[in-house]
Order: structure tokens, then C-alpha cells, then sequence
């Protein structure tokens, strides 16, 4: 099988098992925003801060261990001393993180300004998710994707089915039962959403147990700090990536008035959900790309296949921009079921964009990967990180969860030319930027002209998807029956 029909293989593999765990909070929109589930729209924008907390503090966790443990896998020769020692580097700073966070829970509560009650929960949350995240990196650095594909599913599943339980159910059958009355308790929904997700984490790790049977626990100092040194840089990246990413749901609550602040926050949740088809795909578009990444990066010229991988995605993410912008009306009911939460609807094709740009920024990020200057990564997430705090603090007051819009897509952007300009100079790809620019300049231009001009004349949208749809066909028709019909 060709490299490229690998990939897109395994792309959908991971993709589907990896982009679930997103895709769950997406599922779990329509339930959270259903009237009379939660009892308002500010609890919603409660839950969201906590989950803002909670990706910043699962990045930490993680320090850029499983991108290190990547790079050194496919690097080093005794790969069960790479295995080793980032799980013992794993376990012993997850148990170290859950002491003293369980030590200072209530100062921690006190300090992001959230009930203690929730603070518990998710710091064993984070603990069981920490425990995980090498065994699921083994998975994918030996191939073996449907048993990483059939544990994150049912992760999902398990989850999904007690928030329904919880949340629908639970209420109505502990009238006259005896067990399930002790474990109902009213006004508790919150507090069931991440009790949900603990089970979830918990039956993850059992799952993954026999990981640590298996591992011979050698821990090599030296290979250790040089792991580290790779991976010091990605943490940083993913802390500004978590900035960009949900920092802005932390500032809107610090910012605005405390009467509408949550409120606020709910509707520019419930809305920006919408956005998650372009995550979703970018998503597992990179989970598929970063083993190829490494592995093809000792081929013959390797860049000829990773420029073809760039224009694929930029025309494939393109139609599900242009698709998602014309059909977000009509969708939103679907997922956003309450009309107290469309409010925010204007920031669908901001975030879109936004997303894809940062799809962009994966893909071209492959030349700090594999040339190990993962320094820049961090620098130009840094800038992102910079650009979306600048931003959120300046004009939050004034424009509310517009002004977060605007940065995330501006941090994005930013980010993504960066990092093009910065590839250029030290590992140069033969990118088509005639065809890449064509791709989102006209995406972007019939979006627009969709949503916020033509907005509700379906016609006029739907015909401006077909005009796009016929574009990326004749320009890409020869690539794709030489995917299809070609074995090297």
C-alpha cells in the first residue's frame, strides 16, 4: 500500500477513535442545552469554565511526553528503554501532581473560583487520564489501531451513556426505588456531568492495564533529559494552544459584569460547538499525519509527499468549511436546541475559519518536528498565545464573545503564516500556493457571502457549495484516481 493510502487508512482509523472524545462534547450539546436539563444557560457556562480549567491542566499533565515519546521511538534502537522510561516519568509526576493538588484543593478552588466539590472530581480525572497517555501513544507507534479505536469508543460510549443516564433518567427511576434514590440528589447535574466522566476515565485505565504488565520499567536518565528537552518545548506550545484554545472562556468570566458573565460564556459555547465539524477533522487528519511525519522523514525526498498532504487538506477542509457556514441555520436546532443560546450564532464562521487555519498550522508544523526545533512551535504559539490574551483583555469589556471570536481566528492565523515563513528557511516544502490560496480565498469569500449576506436564502448558499464543490473536482480529479487506483 502506497504511504499515502496508509495514511489516509489510519487517519480514519485514529481519526475515528480520537476525534470521539471531541465529538462527545458535540454529542452532548443537545442534551446540556435542552431546557430544563440544566437548570439555566449560565450553569452551562459554569461547566465550561471548569473544562477550560480542565485542558489546561491535562496539558501540563502531559508535558509533550507522548510527541517526545514519538520522536524517540522511531529514533532510538532500544525502543523498550524509550517505552520505559517516559511511563516511570509519566507515573511519578501524575502521583505527584495528584498529592499536592489533593493536599491544596481547597486553595486551588479558592484561587480559579470553583467549587471545591467539582475541584475533586476533576483532579482524579486528570490523574486517570495522565495514566493513559503513553499506553495510547504505544498503540499508535505500533500500529495496532483498532484496539486504540475500540477503547476510545467505548470511553465515549460509557460516558455519553451515563450523562444520559445521570441527566434523563435517573430522576424519574429513584421515584420508589430504594438504590437508586441514594444515589439521585437534586440540583446535582453538574456534579453528575464529571462524575461521568471519572467512570469513563476509570474503566480507560483498567482497559489499558495490561500496558503496564507488559512494559519493562527501565528508566534512563540520560535519554530521559533528552526527552525532555525535545518535549520542554511542545509543553509550552500546548499550554499557549490551551490559551487559544478555551482561555477565553476563563476571561469572559473574569471580565464581564457577574450577572451576565456565565450566561455569556453558555451561549459562546453552545455556538462555537458548531465549529467542532472543522475540528473533528483536522484532528484526525493530524493524529494520521504525525507518525507519517516521522516515519517518512528518512525517505527520499519526503517533502514532495508532505506538500500533496498540505493541498489534500486545505481542499478537503475548504468544502467542510464552505458546508458547515452554509448549512449552520439549519443545523443548529439539531444541536443547539435551546433558541436562548443562538444569540451567538454570528461567531460560527469565525471560529470555522479559525480551526481550519490552525489545521494548516499542523500540517506545515512538520519541519520543526523532524528537523527537532520544537522551540519554534513553542515561540509561535507563544505569539498566538499573546495575540489571543492581547485581544480578549482589550476589547472583552466592549464586543464580549465577538472579541474572543476575532482572536482566535487572529492567533490562528497568525500562527499558521509563521509558521510557513519560518519552514521556508529551514526545511523547504514545495507547497502549491496557487492552488492552496484559491482554495481558501474562495471558500472564505462564498462563506461570508452565505452567512452574513445571503443568510437564511438557501439557494443562493447551496449553489455557491456546488460552484466550489465543481472547482476543487476538476483541479484535483487526476490526484484522486491516482490515490485510488495506484499501488507503489
Amino acid at each position: 500500500m502506497s504511504g499515502l493510502k496508509l495514511l489516509f487508512k489510519q487517519t480514519f482509523i485514529y481519526g475515528l477513535a480520537t476525534v470521539l472524545p471531541r465529538m462527545l462534547s458535540f454529542l452532548l450539546v443537545p442534551l446540556y442545552t435542552t431546557e430544563g436539563v440544566l437548570s439555566s444557560v449560565a450553569e452551562y457556562g459554569q461547566v465550561n469554565v471548569i473544562f477550560s480549567w480542565f485542558v489546561l491542566f491535562n496539558v501540563v499533565l502531559a508535558y509533550g511526553m507522548e510527541t517526545a515519546f514519538f520522536r524517540y521511538y522511531n529514533k532510538e534502537q532500544d525502543k523498550e528503554k524509550v517505552i520505559g522510561t517516559s511511563t516511570i516519568s509519566l507515573i511519578v509526576s501524575s502521583l505527584g501532581f495528584f498529592i499536592v493538588a489533593m493536599l491544596f484543593q481547597n486553595q486551588i478552588a479558592n484561587f480559579i473560583d470553583i467549587d471545591v466539590k467539582y475541584i475533586k472530581l476533576v483532579i482524579w480525572i486528570l490523574l486517570l487520564d495522565a495514566l493513559v497517555i503513553i499506553p495510547f501513544a504505544w498503540l499508535r507507534a505500533t500500529q495496532k489501531p483498532m484496539r486504540y479505536a475500540i477503547i476510545k469508543i467505548l470511553n465515549v460510549a460509557v460516558n455519553l451513556g451515563l450523562n444520559l443516564f445521570f441527566l434523563l433518567v435517573l430522576k424519574d427511576l429513584a421515584q420508589g426505588n430504594n438504590i437508586l434514590s441514594t444515589i439521585y440528589k437534586p440540583n446535582f447535574e453538574i456534579s453528575y456531568i464529571f462524575i461521568a466522566n471519572l467512570i469513563a476515565s476509570a474503566l480507560t485505565l483498567v482497559l489499558m492495564a495490561s500496558f503496564y504488565v507488559k512494559v519493562k520499567f527501565i528508566f534512563d536518565k540520560k535519554l530521559w533529559q533528552q526527552m525532555m528537552r525535545y518535549a520542554y518545548p511542545v509543553l509550552i506550545a500546548g499550554v499557549a494552544f490551551s490559551i487559544n484554545e478555551t482561555f477565553d472562556r476563563i476571561l469572559l468570566k473574569e471580565l464581564l459584569p457577574d450577572d451576565i458573565a456565565e450566561t455569556e460564556i453558555g451561549m459562546y459555547s453552545a455556538c462555537y460547538k458548531l465549529a467542532l465539524f472543522m475540528t473533528l477533522f483536522a484532528t484526525a487528519y493530524r493524529l494520521g499525519i504525525e507518525p507519517f511525519f516521522f516515519s517518512h522523514a528518512s525517505s527520499e525526498n519526503p517533502q514532495k509527499n508532505y506538500a500533496r498532504i498540505l493541498e489534500f487538506f486545505v481542499a478537503a477542509g475548504s468544502v467542510i468549511f464552505l458546508a458547515v457556514v452554509v448549512f449552520a441555520d439549519l443545523i443548529k436546532p439539531f444541536i443547539v436546541r435551546s433558541e436562548a443560546y443562538w444569540e451567538a450564532m454570528w461567531v460560527v464562521p469565525i471560529i470555522l475559519l479559525a480551526n481550519f487555519c490552525l489545521g494548516i498550522y499542523h500540517n506545515l508544523s512538520v519541519w520543526y518536528k523532524i528537523t527537532d526545533r520544537t522551540k519554534f512551535g513553542a515561540y509561535i504559539s507563544v505569539v498566538g498565545a499573546l495575540i489571543t490574551l492581547a485581544i480578549n483583555l482589550l476589547f472583552i469589556k466592549a464586543f464580549s464573545y465577538k472579541a474572543s471570536a476575532i482572536a482566535t481566528l487572529s492567533a490562528y492565523a497568525a500562527m499558521m503564516l509563521l509558521s510557513y515563513y519560518f519552514g521556508r528557511k529551514y526545511y523547504p516544502i514545495p507547497y502549491n500556493l496557487k492552488k492552496i490560496s484559491l482554495y481558501m480565498v474562495v471558500s472564505v469569500l462564498f462563506s461570508f457571502i452565505s452567512f452574513y449576506k445571503f443568510k437564511d436564502n438557501y439557494i443562493i448558499g447551496f449553489s455557491l457549495l456546488i460552484v466550489f464543490l465543481t472547482i476543487v473536482y476538476l483541479l484535483e480529479r487526476n490526484q484522486l484516481k491516482k490515490l485510488l487506483n495506484k499501488e507503489s
